[in-house]
């Protein structure tokens, strides 16, 4: 947890700050302030006194409803702003004019406002496009309606001629049989004018024909630009249409059709002197309510803005007085309702601010009570708590993320800033490729005040809170880098020249046999004269392997290590004698050995078969080692050692269950003869008495418990040694495709004269380099690190069975997203 906290005492990683349960009694009136205050202190995190009750249940409820209340206008003003285009201020110096109260009206009167003003802007604009719309009609259908009209009469009149039976489908149904010649060229057609969605054009064309049965006359025609539909208010493509009719049933269908199909009619007047007037009416309420429009948007731009400016102080009041209200709706009440009783943990380090803090709420509120600070007695298990800050915080929660640490148990995250970058590196080994992870982390870092305050992506995100992380990743890669002098899978004499030389020009095709010492040793790291040998893979997989199992049997080491300063700091001296010496001597009594084993073969240049030698070693531990032995007394100390190891396994198993079956004997033989508690105080008998629940002792769960865990241990020493393994082969692994992109792809496409093949070998080379090596080699190495610092470091010592300190605090408010 990264808190940017001063305190006297000593801040240890090590260990988690030592905790305390207080209890706070607050005047009620001073009770706003006092939260206020521990707020922006950040250090006590409060226990809910009221968790049988429901959220309407407690005594600020209604208060918490205002807070929604103001939240949700909140909301509709950022939905507003963001359709308008306006950014909320990020300006950072408070109104301290303005509380809760103030706050509530305000946003009351702005809301009010700003509904107001879209109501009528929604109106007008309905108008508007209701205007535009019949501009287009009356413009489009006055060029074609009287040769539109003709030829509708001349219809009618062709259909009025023709001859009638009696009984015909083909009869006109609105044509009586009884109507004259004379009547049918005296008939006076009706229309109907208005607009259509395009895509409905065809549809409306057809049912309108089928509907009237013919007895209709339809023009359409195209709009070129869009037109805003004064309903949806989406812009759409329409056709401008008019419709001549005979009779009020055809006028009747003809008008239920349209508004089916949401076709807008319009009037329309066949007089031309009318049909200009019309034309020059509209045009003119058009400019109108163009204006009122116009000045209706820049008022309520000049209200979005006047909220934009103060939204997000505004939004952070809000966040602060609806947490202080969660917060004490989850404080109890007396009998009195005068005062407030809460309960919490907090760091004993923070004793002295959180009391100066009380004391300055109650002199703020001109209080005549002050709050009381007091210390509880309690067996319950306090959170665990660390001071992180930038750079420890990414490593913390590495180990968060397996488990938190139980309360002042030995913190992994010291030793993973070292080993868990270091680990990395010996998978990642290329200073090439570390100094490009160096150059990317340096910009996140260079850069991260303007990231930190960016919404980034998860991705991005992520990367840029392990920048530390990366740093010494990319680090610790180049020192190993150069320890397997290798850049981009090339080689060079930095630290001198090769010891080697050759004896023929043909040294390079032969074995080392074909190589001859010519100077000193090279000083540091892998000679270059290895790379491109026959014996390059064999030597390096040999270097690798035996180094691989050193770094695991080291750190394995530790882990149990720290398992005894666990064990000592608690006091428990069953663990350290029965679980601490056994495993330390079991495991040591066989790979231990091994690892010597390897560090003499290296000083002493033996020719020994460490196989043959940890294999015989259970076989035939008598046998005569032969060639193989590579030091006086070898025989006699795997004896031993073995010996060692085979006694290590009863002394984990037994023991440990019949101790504590008489640890338990002798409490509960004492607690027969302890006084009675009173029961004045009910923490401490709640408490007391959970204590005595947990005491329940079975043996047999005990025994069979210990029995898994010495199984596991036993078999785990074997698979964990082998699981450093992984050091070898991701090394080698990104070794040899480090190899394959600069042979095969770089010098390949550089051996053609040929520049566009060239340019085309380089680019795939700096892509398989990024997107192989870089981004997914890097995953790579990084998840089995972190399976290596889980299973095999942290299962030696780490129970990471404890809850994690979440202290009451502003400090995240801000990076909280949504209202």
């Amino acid at each position: 947890m990264e808190n940017e906290h001063s305190s006297s005492s000593k801040m240890d990683m090590l260990r988690s700050e030592p905790m305390q349960l207080a209890q706070l009694i607050i005047p009620i009136e001073s009770a706003q302030r006092t939260i206020s205050y521990l707020g922006d202190l950040g250090l006590f995190q409060f226990k809910d006194l009221n968790e049988d009750k429901s959220p309407f249940q407690r005594t600020y409820a209604s208060q918490v409803k205002r807070c929604g209340e103001m939240t949700r206008t909140m909301r509709l003003f950022k939905e507003q702003m963001t359709k308008t285009g306006i950014s909320p201020s990020t300006r950072s110096t408070p109104n301290p004019g303005i509380d809760l109260e103030k706050l509530e009206t305000k946003l009351a009167e702005l809301e009010a406002d700003l509904l107001e003003i879209n109501a009528n802007n929604e109106k007008l604009q309905h108008s508007y496009n209701e205007l535009l719309e019949y501009k287009l009609v009356l413009e489009k259908v006055g060029e074609f309606f009287p040769s539109a009209q003709n030829s509708a009469v001349v219809r009618q009149r062709e259909l009025g001629v023709q001859p009638i039976v009696e009984g015909s489908i083909d009869s006109p149904l609105l044509i009586e049989q009884e109507r004259t010649a004379y009547l049918v060229n005296q008939i006076k057609l009706g229309f109907i004018c208005g607009l259509v969605n395009r895509e409905k054009s065809i549809p409306f064309e057809r049912i309108l024909f089928r509907a009237t049965r013919g007895n209709v006359f339809l023009k359409q025609a195209m709009v070129e630009e869009y037109v805003v539909d004064p309903l949806s208010r989406e812009k759409v493509h329409k056709n401008v249409f008019v419709i001549f009719y005979s009779g009020e049933r055809i006028k009747s269908k003809t008008t239920k059709i349209c508004d089916a199909f949401g076709a807008n009619r319009y009037p329309f007047s066949d007089d031309l002197s009318k049909q200009f007037q019309t034309i020059t009416e509209v045009s003119g309420r058009l400019a109108e309510l163009k204006t009122t429009i116009d000045m209706g948007l820049l008022h309520r731009s000049n209200l979005l803005q006047t909220v934009g400016y103060e939204f997000e102080q505004w939004n952070l009041l809000l966040k602060k007085e609806k947490s202080i209200y969660h917060i004490l709706n989850m404080l109890s009440i007396n009998v009195t309702k005068k005062c407030l009783l809460a309960e919490g943990w907090c760091p004993l380090s923070a004793t002295s601010q959180i009391q100066k803090v009380l004391l300055q709420a109650t002199t703020d509120c001109s209080s005549q009570v002050g709050a009381i600070f007091q210390v509880l007695q309690t067996k319950e298990l306090p959170p665990t708590y660390f001071f992180t800050n930038k750079f420890t915080s990414s490593f913390q929660e590495i180990v968060d993320a397996y488990g938190i640490a139980k309360y002042q148990e030995a913190n992994p995250g010291v030793y993973t800033i070292i080993t868990f970058p270091f680990l990395f590196a010996v998978m990642f080994g290329d200073w090439g490729h570390g100094i490009c992870l160096l150059l990317a982390t340096l910009y996140f870092i260079i850069n991260e005040k303007r990231f930190s305050s960016q919404k980034l992506g998860d991705i991005l995100e992520m990367v840029f809170g392990g920048r530390y992380i990366i740093l010494l990743m990319s680090l610790f890669s180049i020192y190993t880098g150069f320890i397997y002098n290798e850049f981009f899978s090339v080689p060079f004499e930095l630290f001198g020249p090769t010891a080697y030389g050759c004896r023929d020009p043909s040294c390079r095709d032969a074995t080392t046999i074909g190589l001859i010492k010519v100077r000193d040793t090279y000083p540091f790291g892998v000679d270059p004269k290895w790379h491109g040998s026959r014996s390059e893979l064999p030597f390096l997989n040999s270097l690798k392997m035996k180094m691989s199992i050193l770094l695991g049997v080291s750190q394995m080491n530790l882990g149990i290590i720290l398992s005894y300063y666990n064990a000592k700091y608690f006091e428990n001296n069953i663990n350290i004698w029965h679980q601490f010496v056994p495993q330390i001597l079991f495991l040591n009594s066989l790979f231990g050995y091994l690892s010597l084993l390897i560090i003499v073969k290296w000083c002493t240049g033996s020719q020994a078969d460490l196989y043959h030698v940890m294999i015989y070693m259970f076989l035939s531990p008598t046998d005569d080692l032969g060639e193989n032995q590579l030091f006086t007394g070898q025989k006699f100390l795997q004896i031993m050692l073995l010996l060692l190891a085979l006694v290590a396994v009863p002394w984990m198993l037994l023991p440990k269950p019949f101790l504590l079956k008489k640890q338990h004997k002798e409490r509960h033989k004492g607690q027969s003869y302890s006084l009675l508690y009173a029961g004045d105080d009910p923490l401490e008998s709640q408490s007391d008495g959970v204590h005595h629940n947990n005491d329940d002792f079975d043996f047999s769960e005990i025994f069979v418990h210990q029995l898994i865990h010495t199984i596991e241990f036993v078999l785990g020493a074997v698979s964990n040694t082998a699981s450093y393994l992984r050091l070898w082969a991701l090394s080698l692994a990104h070794s040899e495709l480090s190899s394959v992109f600069y042979d095969k792809v770089l010098l390949l496409a550089l051996g053609y004269n040929n520049t566009i093949v060239i340019i085309i070998g380089i680019i795939v080379f700096i892509c398989a380099t990024v997107g192989v090596l870089l981004v997914m080699e890097s995953l790579s190495a990084f998840l089995h690190a972190l399976r290596l610092h889980w299973v095999e470091f942290q299962n030696k010592f780490y129970e990471g069975d404890g809850y994690k300190f979440f202290p009451f605090g502003f400090a995240t408010l801000g990076d909280e997203d949504g209202l």
